[in-house]
C-alpha cells in the first residue's frame, strides 16, 4: 500500500511541475505576418514570375529546335524515301555546310593527291584600268599552319580542301552550277578564297577573284612505282568570279 501511494503522489508532483513550467514560460508568441502575405498567400513577386516565364519560353524553344534538328539530320542520313525527297531542299538548307554527316571518322579516306590551290584578284585602279595581282598559294598557308603543330585546327586541315572536293562533286569537269547545292558550294568556295586573300593583302579591296587548282597524284610507294608511268597532273583554271574582299 505504501508503494502504491508513493507512485500516485509522484505522478501528481510531476503534473504540477509541468504546469509550473508552462506558466513560467508563458504562451508561445505567434509570428507576425505582413498584410500582403496574409491577404495573398502563395503569390510571387512580378519579377520572379517574369523570369520563370522567360525560362520556360527559352526551354520550349530549345526543345523545339533540337527536335527539328534531329528530324532533319535523320532525313539526311536515312535512305531515300518520299519524305526526304519531298523536303530535300529544306533538309539540305539546314544540313549544309555546318551539319554535314559522313562516315570518315570510322572509315577515313585520306587524300591521294598533292593539291595546290592558288588565287588571284582583279581590281580597277584610279585610272579605270584593271589590275591583276600575282597568284597567291592558299594551300601553302594551311600547310604552314599544320606543320609542327601538335594540335592543328580543323579549319587549317579541312576547310579549303573540303570546299574544293565538294565543288568537284557537284560540278564535275564543268564550272557551271546545275543545282542549288552546286550554287551554294560555289559561293562557299569563293567566300573562303576571298576572305583568305583579303587577310593576306591587308584588307585591300578587289572586285574579282579567280582560282587555279594544280593536282598531282601521289606516287605509289616502293618498287612497284618504277614499273608504272607517272600519273598525269591536272591544272584547272576556274573562271573569274565577282567578289569583294569579304566574299560578297
Amino acid at each position: 500500500m505504501r508503494k502504491t501511494g508513493w507512485t500516485v503522489s509522484s505522478g501528481i508532483e510531476s503534473a504540477d511541475v509541468e504546469e509550473l513550467h508552462q506558466s513560467d514560460s508563458g504562451p508561445v508568441p505567434m509570428p507576425q505576418l505582413h498584410h500582403d502575405e496574409a491577404a495573398t498567400p502563395g503569390k510571387r513577386p512580378m519579377g520572379v514570375r517574369a523570369v520563370q516565364s522567360a525560362l520556360r519560353t527559352a526551354a520550349a524553344l530549345c526543345l523545339v529546335t533540337t527536335l527539328v534538328h534531329v528530324v532533319l539530320v535523320f532525313l539526311h542520313v536515312a535512305p531515300a524515301n518520299p519524305v526526304s525527297k519531298r523536303y530535300s531542299s529544306q533538309v539540305n538548307a539546314w544540313v549544309y555546310p555546318l551539319f554535314e554527316q559522313n562516315w570518315r571518322l570510322f572509315a577515313p579516306d585520306p587524300d591521294s593527291f598533292n593539291r595546290t590551290i592558288l588565287a588571284r584578284t582583279a581590281y580597277s585602279d584610279s585610272k579605270g584600268s584593271v589590275q591583276v595581282t600575282p597568284w597567291f598559294d592558299l594551300a601553302a598557308v594551311d600547310h604552314s599552319a599544320v606543320d609542327h603543330n601538335v594540335f592543328p585546327s580543323h579549319t587549317s586541315q579541312n576547310l579549303l580542301r573540303r570546299a574544293w572536293t565538294s565543288y568537284v562533286e557537284t560540278h564535275g569537269g564543268s564550272d557551271t552550277a546545275g543545282s542549288e547545292r552546286a550554287v551554294m558550294l560555289q559561293t562557299y568556295l569563293r567566300n573562303i578564297a576571298a576572305d583568305r586573300v583579303a587577310a593576306h593583302n591587308g584588307g585591300r579591296t578587289f572586285e574579282f577573284i579567280q582560282l587555279r587548282v594544280v593536282t598531282l597524284p601521289v606516287a605509289v610507294p616502293g618498287a612497284a612505282s618504277r614499273n608504272q608511268p607517272p600519273a598525269p597532273s591536272e591544272d584547272r583554271l576556274l573562271p573569274w568570279w565577282k567578289a569583294t574582299s569579304h566574299g560578297n
